[in-house]
């Protein structure tokens, strides 16, 4: 049986949920907005004492038993509290700034600048100093894809430790040539 799908997911107050006709998608609702997520046939949300219980029908169901309760446990952390991931620019002259509400240009180096649209939903800040950037918003798979694709603008160099990173991450620097005799 699946250890995650066995958890119950807490329903704050303020928070409703709808499931589609067909059982496919469950559609959240709270203080910051609506959220869908996906659910695979075979599995039934049941609300119990404050909490919503991901069920399935027979074990046929058992691969996708826990997928279907992290995605409408995400949703619900989205809707509440939101999702957020942090990246750093490390290089000297490497930078990000904010044109308008929905566009972020990156100086990384090369010969233009590449100018990032933002999706529907997600925001950005970008610190004082211009090499922290903040990405939020409701929808979990959209935060991180968003800063997948900043990441993917100039991924970390190994030999020189430049590029754009998650916070926190570590790089493992590897050494260059050695001197020629």
């Amino acid at each position: 049986m699946s250890r995650i799908g066995k958890k119950p997911i807490p329903m704050p107050a303020g928070v409703k949920y709808t499931v589609s006709k067909d059982g496919n998608t469950v559609l959240v609702e709270g203080p910051k907005g609506k959220v869908t997520a996906m659910l695979p046939g075979g599995i039934t949300l049941v609300q119990k004492d404050g909490n919503l219980i991901a069920e399935r029908e027979n074990d046929k169901q058992a691969a996708f038993h826990g997928l279907a309760r992290a995605l409408v446990s995400n949703a619900v952390v989205g809707v509440t509290t939101g999702w957020t991931k942090e990246l750093d620019i490390v290089g000297i002259g490497y930078r990000a700034e904010l044109k308008g509400k929905n566009t972020v240009v990156f100086t990384l180096g090369f010969s233009h600048q590449i100018e990032f649209p933002l999706p529907t939903g997600i925001e950005v800040a970008v610190d004082p100093k211009q090499t922290h950037l903040t990405i939020s918003g409701i929808d979990r798979q959209k935060v991180g894809q968003v800063a997948a694709d900043m990441r993917s603008l100039r991924k970390p160099d190994p030999y020189k430790n430049k590029g754009v990173r998650y916070t926190g991450e570590r790089l493992k620097k590897k050494v260059g040539k050695t001197g020629a005799k």
